[in-house]
Order: structure tokens, then sequence, then C-alpha cells
């Protein structure tokens, strides 16, 4: 991420982040009204300086099924305290408290049984508390909140292409014809893949133009859905962008033509090989919002060199995205 562009110009202020596992605070948002019964255990769990799989694995074994049988709404980060919801299978007539898994690192808030299981992406966001500590220039920061609050690049964030941008580099060797048989990790390869070049598509948009002009035509997104339409810039699209009933898009490359402009063409022809090597493994091409706009933005001061920041963005976005417009974050728990 440290070549994108920014959006709000670079930084002058340096941080450090997830320190300790408590400066990095994610509570996933789960909007679903649980039935109360039926044969699938939800549990709400707070996880410290561990991984999702971990828990799952943990929980699997507990109620003696095999890992695969555990699902998860989303994977939250390692380094830190994380909320989040888990779902077992387990019959009516077979009461298990989930509760005798507590420890330092596992606590299980709450336990309620629900008529099918949790299905990936079913949450409908998070909201993090972030602490940065080591801040150089903390008027700087303040100095940017108020625009960071009218939207950021939606950029992916670093960890979805892996260690050190592992993922990028298996990519390139997939498309010169490298073969990777595990599918679930060829599956993570495409996605990074094609999350670079959306990427890369925001980050000229945000160097030549904002975010904020629309072009004379646009592929507009339907708020909270995958679906898209193309359409010259009009009063009543002006209307519905202001309402956010429509958001502004950029393309996740995919088969076929639809769903790009010509200006977005342009930009993704120095990376033909990986456009191509998207459509001939299959990839959809869809589209996602452009810009995040973070909500109930707050901010407090702990210490002279000392923040904390409060934000809930919806899934799939990433709070590294806000960061970055904000602070030269370092990433402590990598020292």
């Amino acid at each position: 991420m440290k070549t994108l562009n920014y959006l709000y110009g670079k930084p002058l202020s340096d941080g450090d982040f997830k320190s300790q596992p408590e400066d990095f605070r994610v509570e996933e948002i789960l909007d679903i009204p649980f039935t109360g019964e039926g044969e699938h255990v939800c549990l709400q769990i707070v996880k410290k300086g561990e991984n999702t799989a971990y828990v799952a694995k943990k929980l699997a074994e507990f109620a003696q099924l095999p890992p695969r049988e555990v699902s998860y709404a989303g994977i939250k980060d390692r380094h830190g305290v994380c909320t989040q919801w888990f779902s077992v299978p387990v019959p009516i007539k077979k009461p298990l408290d989930f509760s005798a898994l507590n420890s330092d690192s596992i606590f299980i808030v709450k336990q309620v049984r629900h008529n099918r299981k949790l299905k990936t992406g079913c949450h409908k966001g998070n909201r993090f508390a972030i602490t940065l500590r080591n801040v150089t220039e903390p008027l700087d920061i303040l100095s940017r909140i108020n625009a960071v609050r009218q939207g950021v690049p939606n950029y992916f964030g670093e960890q979805r292409f892996g260690h050190d941008g592992h993922n990028l580099d298996m990519a390139q060797r997939l498309f010169d014809g490298e073969k990777i048989r595990d599918k679930k990790l060829r599956g993570l390869v495409l996605s990074a893949a094609r999350s670079h070049l959306f990427n890369q598509v925001v980050s000229r948009r945000v160097a030549e133009h904002g975010l904020a002009t629309t072009w004379h035509r646009e592929i507009f997104l339907l708020n909270g859905s995958n679906a898209f339409f193309e359409s010259d810039i009009d009063c009543e699209l002006i209307e519905r962008l202001l309402g956010n009933d429509i958001l502004l898009s950029a393309p996740l490359v995919g088969k076929g033509e639809k769903g790009l402009l010509p200006q977005e063409r342009e930009w993704l022809s120095s990376f033909s090989q990986w456009h191509n090597g998207l459509a001939e493994f299959g990839m959809k091409s869809e589209r996602r919002a452009l810009r995040l706009m973070p909500q109930e933005f707050k901010v407090s001061m702990t210490e002279q060199s000392s923040m904390v920041l409060e934000f809930s963005l919806p899934k799939g976005t990433f709070a590294t995205a806000v960061l970055r417009e904000l602070v030269n974050h370092r990433d402590a728990s990598k020292k």
C-alpha cells in the first residue's frame, strides 16, 4: 500500500499501532435476530492474541467435530482483542457449555441457539478502537480527522496480499503457468491479484480526479448490494449520490468487458496478463465502492504522544485504509 496515492496528501506524523493486543480492538457488528432454538449454537467470543482459525479448531475439538463444521462471519486479526461470532452444529438434545473453554486468550461472552449456521460475510460491519503510540505530530493527525470523516480511498489492506506481498508473487507465478493445486489457496491468490488491480485503478483515479468529481459517465453501485449499472450523470443521479442510495465504484475485474469504463480499461492495459488470467480462471466481473466512509468517528488523546481512534466500517473493508490517511502507521506486532 506504500505506493498508492493519498487523497489528502502523505501524513506528516508517524505512529505505532498494535504495540500490545489491547491497542487494536475490533467488535463484529452482527445484525441477526437469533431464533433461540435450533441445531446450531452461535457463540460471541472475545479472542486475544489468537487467530480465527485457531479458535474455530478449539470449538471443533470441544464439540468433537471436524474443524470444517465450525463457521464464522469473518476473519479477525490475531494481534488484537477481537470480538466475533462463531456457530457450531450441536444436536438439540446434546447440551454443551462452551464456557469451559474460557482462558486468558478465549472468552465466551454469549451462546444462543439458532436454526441455521452463520455464513461468511453475514455480519454488517466492525467497530474499531485503535490506540496509536509514539505519535510524532498529533496536531497533524487531528487536522485530518474532519477530512477523513468525509471518506478515504477504499483500498484493500496489506493483509489481503500476504506477508511481504507473498500472495502477489504467487499470483504472478500462477499467471506464468505454474499450477496451484490447492483450490482454497488458489482462490486466495486470485482474490489478492484482483484486489491489487482494484487498488491500482483507485490510486490512479485519486491522483487524477480525487473522489468527489464524477465523470460524465459512471458505473454506479447500489448501496448495500453487489448490483451496478452504467449511466451518464444527471440531476437525479447526483441526488441519489448525495443520499448514498448509489455509490461511485471501481472494478473488480474478471470475465468479459461488462463493468469497465474506457478510462479504467486504459489504466488496466499495463496489467493485461493479470486481467486476462483472472478471466481465464473464471473470476466474475464485479464492482466495489470507490470511497470508504468511516462512521461514528471519535478521537481522544490519552497521553501527549498517544491517542485512540474509534470508528465503524462496513464488512469487507480495512481499517488500515483509514489509518494511512491520518498517520504513517507502523505495525508494532511485526517487530
